[in-house]
């Protein structure tokens, strides 16, 4: 079985969910050492990941890039570990509210243009294509992992916090929870 970290990007530099807000933030300065320190983490590892895979999102590869510096790797872009998509029809001012109602209920509830349950077995997929890698994700995507390795049917499963790690096995078909990463309040919901 290899190992995959799972690591939830650092602070953003700004929200989202309001008219003019950035489609698109970096981290900010605490999440740019949240980013650093997320990366000495890894290092520190018996085995760090030798394969760095990251969300296409700014936040994201910008998390990943004190890591892939370390090791002197390139990051990866996998579009299947990036945010969960809103549907065309919602407002940007409303993504928040179309959140916290995706959140009371379970993958195969959630109202949108796609199929969510299938959405969070492509992120599921995307973990198990990368054996011994360090995969730089979301909130929702995390949730989206770690409710497919349980069974669960629920879309919050967990509370991530900002550059944290989850660890999860896989044997290339299956993939297998090992420990969820450090939990707090966010500014998701």
């Amino acid at each position: 079985m290899a190992r995959v970290y799972m690591i939830r990007h650092g602070r953003a530099a700004s929200g989202w969910g309001h008219e003019g807000a950035d489609p698109d933030p970096g981290l900010d300065d605490l999440g740019h050492e949240q980013a650093r320190a997320a990366a000495a983490a890894l290092l520190a590892l018996p085995e760090p990941p030798k394969l760095v895979v990251t969300s296409p999102l700014r936040r994201c590869r910008e998390t990943a890039a004190p890591y892939a510096a370390a090791i002197g790797a390139r990051a990866v872009v996998d579009p299947r570990v990036t945010e969960i998509p809103t549907p065309v029809s919602i407002p940007a001012a409303e993504r928040a509210d179309w959140l916290r109602a995706a959140f009371q209920g379970r993958w195969s509830q959630i109202k949108g243009d796609i199929d969510y349950l299938a959405w969070r077995e492509e992120v599921a997929a995307a973990l198990i294509a990368h054996p011994g890698a360090a995969v730089f994700s979301h909130f929702v995507a995390l949730n989206a992992a770690v409710s497919f390795a349980l069974g669960r049917p629920e879309v919050r499963v967990m509370q991530p916090d900002n550059a944290s790690i989850t660890v999860f096995e896989t044997d290339g078909t299956s993939l297998q929870l090992v420990r969820e990463g450090s939990e707090a309040e966010t500014q998701v919901l």
